[in-house]
Order: C-alpha cells, then structure tokens, then sequence
C-alpha cells in the first residue's frame, strides 16, 4: 500500500550574505573556488542577484555587525577576527541595493540595520529611498546590536546597554519609524497638480510629535509614501525579550535551532506570543540559516563537506562565538564544558552553544571544543550535506518537525554554494512542492514575496499586526485619522505594554 503523499506549499527561500569575505565559514576565502573577498566589486552582487532570481529565490537577507569581533583573547583583540577574515573587514549592506535591483524585477531584499546607528529620522530617509528605488523590494532587519565594539564607537565609546533595554530602545526606534511612514503623510498627499502649481498637498502632511524616553522626533517624514507604505519587518533574535519583540511586530523572523526539535520549540513560544498580542500566527513567517553542501553521489559531498573543513580557522571560529556571545572562550580548557555563562550580546547564541535542547544526543558535552568545531562549519545554522535528494530529504524532515517557513541558505563557498542552491537542491524541492516554479506574478514586492498576491492589500501590512491603523489612508479627514491613531496608539504602543 503507497503512503500518501502529504500535501505541500512553497517554504521561503532566502540567500544569506555580508559584505565581508568571512560570513559564517572563516577561513574559506582561501579556497581557489571562492570569491567572497570581491564583497567590495558591484558585479559580484549584481552577477548574485541575477542567479538568485534565476531560481526564483524569494529574497537575499544581507546581514551586518558595526564593530570588530574583538572579545576572543581579549579585550578589544581585533586579531584573531582580522587575520582569518571573520567578518572583517565589512561594508555597508545597503549601498548595493539598488544595483541589484537594476538588474531583476521580483527578487527582494533584507537589508539588515542597528537600532544604535542612527536616528531615526535619518534612517526612516534611507529604508524609504531603498523602498522606492526597488519598486517595494525591501525589508527591514532589525537588530539591537551585539557588539560592544560597535558601541564604542557609535555611543561616544560608553560601552553596550544592558541587553532587556536596548530591546526598550528598539521599540521606541521602530515606533518612530512607523509614524514617520505611515502616519506623517496622508496616501495621496502627493497630488502634482499642475494648473495649480501643488506638488504636495501641505494639508494631507501632519508632524508626528513622538515624545519617548529614548527619542523626541517631530516629523514630518522627509520622504513621500513608498511602494509598500512600510517595509517588511524584519528581526532576529530568539532571547525572551527578542521573541516578545519579534511577536509584537515582525513579520518575518530569523531564529536558530541546533535541531528541528528545537527550532519547533523556539517557533511555537513564538506564535504563541503572536496570538497574545492578538496578531494572527501564520502573520510572522520563520526561517533558519543553512549551508547545503551537494554532490552527485554522498561520498562526493562528503569530500567537499571535508575540504571546506581543511579551509577553516579554528581562530576565526572562537572569534565569531565571542563576538555573538560576548563571551571569551579563550578562559576555557578545550574540554570543558560550559554550561554556566551568562551574556549581554546574542543570549539565544550563547544558550545555543551551553545549553542542551531537544533532539540533541542526551551525553552530549558543549565544550570548548564542541563550539569551536561547530562554528568553524557553518557559523550558527546548520549543515546539511549529501545528494540533492538527500539534501531536500533533510530540509523537508525539518519542515516537518519544527513548522519553519522558510530557510536563510548561505554559502560555504560563493557563488559555488548559491549555483548548487539553484541548481540542484530547489529543482528538487521543487518536485516535492516546497518551492514554487515561478514567480506569482512579475514585480513583486518583499511582502507579496512573503504572503502571496491575494487580498485585498497584499503589499500592506496585515490587518492584525499593531502598526496597521497608523495609516493615513487616502480621502481620510485629518481630524479622522487623529481619532484613529489615538485609539491605535492607546491600544497598541503604550509604554506600559
């Protein structure tokens, strides 16, 4: 008797990359296949761009750190990250946007931004000139920062603020974003009306007036509606506080699971504080960074798995953790554990790494060496290797434990891991129903790329995410709109929630 065969959807498929020639394989840029360290060359993003939508990828989540990772033989010891190439040297990660863009119609971008870098007002400026030059391309990853080296030198060298209040921050950062997109110009304020010489209608413009702990900014937003309104919210982080962030206003998030029984773990809190929050959980898509590694036979992939490794820096590794960490492992024995540290950078990391989870072998010791070894082979995701076959084999045995949305795939080697991706493993997905055979349309935004082409604003937030009533909409009165945003403010964004 055949089993049958269990009904399938696409999952989202997003490239991950950096500006920098060592994302989550240090060492690698040695290898002769390798072309990470042309980060700094525009064709390398734009020949990746057009790969990517070769196979139909949804969308390239660029990541990025403001500092060097300097914890490891510390303190403040860039050595260890510069001499392997650990993410650094490391560029901005908008300033390619637009380029790729150029060159596709359908491929979006997570373009990833500190919530310590700049105002507010300057950076809404900025996510607004990515959003129109992409025709509606673009989300935002939010991070709060990790790095006290990025603090340093971006907070007048005060060192990093407690982890619970950067995400107090971050909150207060992301409402003044919201009001500056949605709430400070009405839809059709542009109304270019030639006869009588108005380019914008100043009575469809409000200030916004936040008056926060962190952040005064009157508005209005320097920058005329965008094609989606907002862009897609974005956040990564799987701490307590970071899943109560993420449920309250992410619609897309980044969390890392050793396993899948984990990563379902992580992902049911998750859509459970979605709900509590009185948004729908299909509303906040998850995904979870791989490396693919493919061959024609097992033994092919094993081999390559097993030359990437003889590529790798054990340095650049023990780097990485403490940079995510904040943690010196360096203060340990290569064979002890570490199962009681504490951090002030990524927590879901650091837990990650000293913490048992489940589906993980009952006797299994994190030690140092434990860490270095798993970092220096696919930073902090996971390694899938083997067949194409056996590679879609394992995504969808993950699918199927933890309910994850999607995958972040990044490259242990580049553009070599991308050109397997599109290659081999998505025509494989493919012919299991996890990955679509085309675009649903052409020139999607980042949200449509996300949710689908259906309803009846599938470019705009969902009616159940809090940011939603803060719209000016078109023909509304402004004394309307001033009830409506009360109401919404009250409900949703009290400093008390």
């Amino acid at each position: 008797m055949t089993a049958e065969k269990k009904e399938r959807k696409p999952i989202i498929i997003n490239a991950f990359d950096m500006g920098t020639p060592g994302l989550q394989w240090p060492g690698l840029w040695k290898h002769p296949k390798d072309k990470s360290r042309d980060y700094n060359k525009i064709e390398y993003w734009t020949n990746l761009a057009k790969l990517l939508e070769k196979g139909k990828v949804n969308a390239l989540f660029i990541a990025d750190v403001l500092g060097p990772y300097d914890v490891y033989k510390g303190p403040r010891n860039v050595g260890p990250a510069a001499s392997s190439g650990a993410q650094w040297p490391i560029n901005e990660p908008s300033a390619v946007v637009a380029a790729m863009a150029a060159v596709t119609q359908n491929l979006s971008f997570a373009v990833t931004f500190s919530t310590i870098s700049e105002a507010p007002y300057h950076f809404a400026r900025r996510l607004a000139t990515l959003d129109h030059l992409t025709n509606g391309r673009v989300g935002w990853n939010i991070v709060s920062s990790y790095l006290d080296s990025a603090a340093r030198n971006l907070l007048n060298n005060e060192p990093l603020p407690p982890h619970d209040e950067r995400y107090a921050r971050a909150q207060e950062y992301l409402e003044v974003v919201y009001q500056l997109f949605l709430s400070s110009w009405r839809d059709d304020a542009v109304v270019l009306d030639e006869k009588r010489g108005v380019y914008t209608d100043p009575e469809r413009l409000r200030q916004i007036n936040y008056d926060g702990k962190f952040f005064k900014v009157p508005g209005p937003s320097i920058t005329e509606p965008t094609p989606q309104r907002l862009p897609v919210v974005l956040q990564a982080g799987a701490s307590k506080v970071g899943l109560q962030y993420a449920a309250r206003n992410a619609e897309a998030v980044f969390i890392n699971g050793s396993t899948p029984e984990a990563l379902g773990a992580k992902i049911k809190e998750l859509k459970a504080l979605a709900k509590s929050y009185g948004r729908s959980p299909d509303d906040v898509k998850v995904v979870q960074l791989v490396t693919t590694i493919v061959g024609e036979t097992h033994e092919e992939a094993e081999e390559k798995y097993k030359e990437y490794l003889s590529y790798a820096d054990v340095e650049g590794a023990q780097a990485l953790f403490g940079g995510w960490t904040g943690i010196d492992i360096n203060q340990y024995d290569w064979d002890q554990e570490l199962d009681q540290v504490e951090s002030n950078a990524v927590r879901s990391f650091a837990e990650t790494w000293t913490k048992p989870f489940p589906g993980e072998p009952a006797n299994l010791k994190k030690t140092r060496k434990y860490v270095a070894d798993q970092v220096k082979a696919g930073g902090s995701g996971v390694v899938f290797y083997g067949t194409a076959t056996e590679v879609a084999d394992e995504i969808e045995r993950w699918v199927d434990i933890s309910g994850v949305d999607g995958f972040n795939f990044t490259y242990a080697i580049t553009p070599g891991s991308f050109e397997d991706l599109v290659e081999h493993v998505i025509p494989e997905l493919r012919k299991r129903g996890l990955a679509w055979d085309d675009y649903p349309k052409d020139g999607l935004t980042f949200r449509e790329n996300l949710f689908g082409t259906e309803g009846e604003e599938p470019t705009f937030l969902k009616p159940t995410h809090p940011a939603y009533n803060l719209r000016w909409k078109a023909g509304e009165s402004k004394e309307e709109f001033e009830a409506k945003f009360k109401k919404t403010i009250e409900e949703h964004f009290s400093f008390n929630k």
